[in-house]
């Protein structure tokens, strides 16, 4: 879905039309629900992945084409109550925090030591500078949504370029084998399984 936002917002971009807009709930919501995992584990340990439950793009396909027909259909769907849908789209947005590693790091904050989960990065990083970090991007994070709440809001994007800069001044204040492990692009579970490998073989 990312992949072709990224195309049609380049398209429309030259041809002066409005841009797409990612539909990153829904997209994650249909990730997970193909994904296979074990129901029963041990406190503070997380699920095993299993596999896949027969990848398709059925579903994907279906959902954005309802998404479309329902701009004809808005005389039937102005009589659902505008909390039910609230309701649908928090639901949805919750159950896709499971996995996110800046969600997970929040939950620290509230977690005794003797119930927090095999993290990797808890492994390699000190829980402070955990702390410090989950802190700075939290303060980020509310910085953009004041802004976004605000007739300020005009330069929001603005103040997503200027996370870049946050971004390089954080590698004056945490270490690079610091960064590594706590704001990396390789996902959760791979780091784990590299890190158990290295662990066998010492």
């Amino acid at each position: 879905d990312l992949f072709w936002v990224g195309i049609l917002m380049a398209v429309c971009s030259f041809m002066g039309l409005p841009w797409y807009v990612a539909a990153t709930v829904i997209s994650i919501a249909h990730i997970d629900s193909l994904k296979m995992e074990t129901e029963t584990s041990a406190p503070g340990e997380q699920p095993q992945f299993l596999g896949v439950r027969g990848e398709q793009r059925v579903t994907g396909i279906i959902v954005f084409v309802l998404t479309g027909i329902s701009v004809f259909l808005a005389p039937i769907l102005k009589y659902i109550p505008m909390p039910v849908l609230y309701g649908v789209f928090l639901y949805m947005g919750v159950a896709s925090l499971n996995g996110i590693q800046f969600w997970d790091r929040c939950k620290l904050f509230l977690m005794p030591a003797k119930h927090q989960p095999d993290y990797v990065f808890l492994r390699h990083v000190p829980l402070r500078r955990i702390h410090l970090f989950t802190l700075v991007q939290i303060v980020c994070l509310a910085v953009l949504w004041i802004l976004k709440s605000t007739v300020a809001a005009i330069i929001f994007p603005v103040m997503i370029l200027a996370l870049i800069l946050v971004r390089r001044l954080l590698d004056f204040v945490f270490s690079q084998h610091d960064l590594a492990w706590i704001d990396n692009i390789i996902p959760e579970k791979e780091k784990k399984k590299e890190d158990d490998k290295k662990k066998k073989k010492k």
